[in-house]
């Protein structure tokens, strides 16, 4: 039996334990004297993995804060690990002076080390600022709690969270800044579960709604969009890419990226029949989702799911998110 990348490996030198961490390494074999993309550098996990694995790796992340993760792997494998302030959407030409590469991984959404942090205001077990800004840059989640007009706060609960309840929870957040702004993530998460309720043994009833706020602040899935299509630019014939996603949005999106067809409309048989584009990824792996072990080790692990595909010689398209399911936020610029 081959490595197993778990965490009582080096891995573990991390606040953040990767999910899916052996399936990502495997996507990639053969390992050794190849070159990887890590996208979403984080604290390191997928990038010492595969460094350990053989790979050399170019990794790419726009915290600030991953400096320390990325100092400790270019000392602990000397020439053979770079680091790219950046983001993901741009990995094509960040990668560039780096060719040729074999593969990319992108793990997406929030880390558990951005979750731990609670100054950083990204969860709602953690009292902290309203922030939720992976680059610490722009407009935070305080700004669109504050400001957005109730409709479009609602609008974007439901597209970016999927909240049913989507509408009076907007209408408690907007009631409640009438008396004073909302600035703290334990504040907002009072006023979401005062406006919905809690049962015992579901899911913290603001978990939707400070997952459509952390995508809405991030830009998450125009980044994934076009994280995904430079991806394809950068590939060449036998490339890998493999996405880790962390919510039904997210896997929609990747899930059409590979396989166009299954986002399109069904062919009637009585009309002439649309010729199939030339595929871009083939073969596309069947999705893996974390074992029992794993969910034993890593709860946070349950809701994921990798996709993987090989690049083929096709030419690469040009950015196109209108088959992919990406939600569409009414009254939202």
């Amino acid at each position: 039996m081959g490595k197993r990348y778990l965490p009582e490996s080096p891995v573990t030198d991390a606040p953040h334990i990767p999910v899916l961490l052996d399936e990502v390494v495997a996507a990639f074999a053969p390992l050794a004297g190849r070159r990887v993309v890590d996208g979403t550098f984080g604290a390191g996990g997928y990038s010492r993995a595969l460094l350990e694995a053989g790979v050399d790796v170019v990794a790419i992340d726009r915290d600030p804060n991953v400096l320390p993760h990325a100092e400790k792997l270019a000392a602990d494998f000397p020439g053979r690990f770079h680091f790219v302030a950046g983001t993901f959407s741009e990995l094509d030409t960040l990668a560039a002076p780096y060719a040729p590469i074999a593969g990319v991984v992108l793990d997406i959404g929030v880390s558990s080390m951005q979750l731990d942090e609670s100054e950083r205001g990204f969860s709602f077990m953690r009292e902290g600022p309203l922030d939720m800004r992976m680059s610490q840059s722009g407009e935070s989640a305080a700004d669109l709690v504050n400001n957005l007009e109730q409709d479009a706060l609602a609008n974007l609960l439901f597209a970016f969270g999927e909240e049913r309840k989507s509408r009076r929870i907007a209408q408690f957040i907007v009631a409640a800044r009438e008396t004073a702004p909302i600035t703290t993530t334990l504040e907002l998460a009072r006023i979401i579960e005062k406006a919905i309720g809690r049962k015992p043994g579901d899911a913290h009833p603001a978990t939707r709604s400070f997952q459509a706020l952390r995508i809405a602040v991030n830009g998450e899935f125009d980044q994934l969009v076009e994280g995904l299509f430079a991806a394809e630019r950068l590939l060449g014939e036998g490339g890998v890419l493999g996405v880790v996603t962390f919510h039904s949005l997210e896997d929609r999106i990747a899930k059409r990226f590979f396989d166009p067809e299954k986002g399109g409309p069904t062919q009637s048989r009585h009309l002439p029949q649309v010729e199939v584009a030339p595929r871009r990824w083939d073969p596309v792996a069947k999705a893996v989702k974390p074992g029992a072990a794993e969910l034993d080790r890593n709860p946070r692990a349950r809701s994921s799911v990798l996709r993987s595909a090989v690049r083929t010689d096709v030419a690469a398209r040009a950015v196109s998110p209108d088959q992919l399911g990406v939600p569409v936020v009414r009254g939202v610029a």
